[in-house]
C-alpha cells in the first residue's frame, strides 16, 4: 500500500505534503479511498495567511472538504454506504450549541457547525487532502451511476453556487449577472443556465474566467467597465467576487426591484457600499452561506449532463505536486478550479484542455 499522503497547513506559508497514520475509524465513520479534492479558497487562505477569515490556524491541520472517492470499509455500526460504492462528501456537521436560535429546515446556519478543513474551532476539523480518510458515514453520497469520479469532484463547489443561486428564486426567464467568474462564479453560470436563466452575463477582472463565462453561456463583461455593468439592469445579480468593489457593481448592475445574492464571502468588519442606491432601487440583498441538502440535486444533475460544468476544470496533478497546485490554483488569471488526484494512476498534468 502507498503512503498515506496528505497536504497538511502547519502555518501561514508552511503548507507540506507529507504522509499520514493509516486511519483508524470510530464505529460510525466509514474509511474512504480519495480520489480528486478540489481546492477552494479556503484552502489557499490557510496557506497564504495562516488564516480564513475569522478562522486562525493553531495547529497542523489536514486541508480539503471538496473530495470524492471510494469507501474502502463500511462503517462498523452498518450506517452509511458499502465497501465498494464511489461516494462525494457533503463536509458539514450540524452543531447547536445553543448560542443562538436557527431555522431547523436550515442546518447551514447552525451556531457552531463544522466543516473539514475548518480552523474555526479548536481541535480544528481535519479535512480530507489525504489518500485514505476516515469520514463519519452520514456524510457520504452515493455518486450516480454513469458520473465518474473526476466530474463528480465538482459537486461541493457546484451545491455552494446551487444554494446562491436558489437564494434568489426562481431565475427562469431572468437576466442573471455573475460578479466574479472564477470557480464558485463559473459553477454560479452554470447553475443559472440549468435553472433557466434567458440570459447571463458575467464579470471578472481577468481574461482567462471571462473566456470560462463565454464557454458556459455567458456574455463576459471587464470588471472595471462600470458604465457597462451599470447598464445592464439584471433581474437577479450573483455577487460572488467577495469583494467590495464587486459588491457595489452587484449593486450598480441590478434593475430597480431586482435580488443580489452575496454569495461571495466579504472580509470581516465593515463593508463600505452604495446603500442608498439598495434602498431607492428597493432592492432585496440576500446572503448565501455553504449549502444544506443541494449536493444531491447537483449529483444527479451532473450525472444527467443538465448541468454542463465540465469546462470549470482547468487542471489536474498529483498529491505529489500539491505545492504546485496550490501555486496554480492562486493565481486567478490562469486557472479555474484546480484538482488534485489522490491515486498513483489518476493524475495528470497540466491543464484540462492540453
Amino acid at each position: 500500500m502507498t503512503d498515506n499522503l496528505a497536504l497538511v497547513a502547519h502555518a501561514k506559508g508552511d503548507v507540506r505534503v507529507e504522509p499520514l497514520p493509516e486511519p483508524d475509524p470510530a464505529a460510525d465513520e466509514a474509511v474512504v479511498a480519495i480520489a480528486y479534492g478540489g481546492i477552494c479558497g479556503s484552502d489557499l487562505h490557510y496557506w497564504l495567511h495562516g488564516a480564513a477569515g475569522q478562522s486562525i490556524l493553531r495547529e497542523p491541520m489536514v486541508l480539503g472538504h471538496e473530495i470524492v472517492g471510494t469507501v474502502l470499509a463500511a462503517a462498523a455500526d452498518g450506517s452509511g454506504p458499502a465497501a465498494g460504492t464511489r461516494v462525494a462528501v457533503h463536509p458539514a456537521t450540524e452543531v447547536d450549541d445553543g448560542s443562538a436560535p436557527y431555522p431547523a429546515d436550515r442546518p447551514n446556519l447552525s451556531p457552531a457547525g463544522t466543516y473539514l478543513g475548518s480552523a474555526a474551532r479548536m481541535p480544528h476539523t481535519h479535512g480530507a487532502f489525504a489518500r485514505r480518510a476516515a469520514l463519519p458515514s452520514r456524510m457520504l453520497r452515493p455518486i450516480p451511476d454513469g458520473l465518474d469520479l473526476r466530474l463528480a469532484a465538482l459537486a461541493e463547489p457546484a451545491a455552494v453556487a446551487w444554494h446562491g443561486v436558489g437564494q434568489a428564486g426562481d431565475v427562469a426567464g431572468t437576466r442573471v449577472l455573475v460578479i466574479g467568474a472564477g470557480p464558485i462564479g463559473a459553477l454560479a453560470i452554470a447553475v443559472a443556465k440549468h435553472h433557466g436563466a434567458s440570459e447571463i452575463l458575467a464579470t471578472d477582472l481577468h481574461e482567462h474566467p471571462r473566456v470560462l463565462a463565454e464557454r458556459l453561456g455567458a456574455r463576459a463583461m471587464d470588471a472595471t467597465d462600470a458604465e457597462a455593468i451599470a447598464a445592464v439592469h439584471a433581474d437577479v445579480v450573483i455577487e460572488s467576487s467577495g469583494t467590495v468593489p464587486g459588491l457595489a457593481a452587484a449593486i450598480s448592475g441590478a434593475r430597480r426591484g431586482g435580488t443580489v445574492v452575496m454569495l461571495g464571502l466579504q472580509r470581516a468588519g465593515d463593508v463600505s457600499v452604495p446603500m442608498a442606491t439598495a434602498i431607492t432601487r428597493e432592492l432585496t440583498l440576500v446572503g448565501s452561506f455553504r449549502f444544506n441538502d443541494e449536493l444531491d440535486a447537483v449529483l444527479a444533475a451532473l450525472a444527467d449532463g443538465s448541468l454542463d460544468a465540465e469546462a470549470v476544470i482547468s487542471h489536474e496533478l498529483p498529491i505529489g505536486d500539491g505545492l504546485r497546485a496550490l501555486e496554480i490554483a492562486r493565481d486567478a488569471a490562469v486557472s479555474s478550479k484546480v484538482l488534485l488526484a489522490f491515486s498513483d494512476s489518476s493524475g495528470r498534468q497540466g491543464c484540462a484542455d492540453e
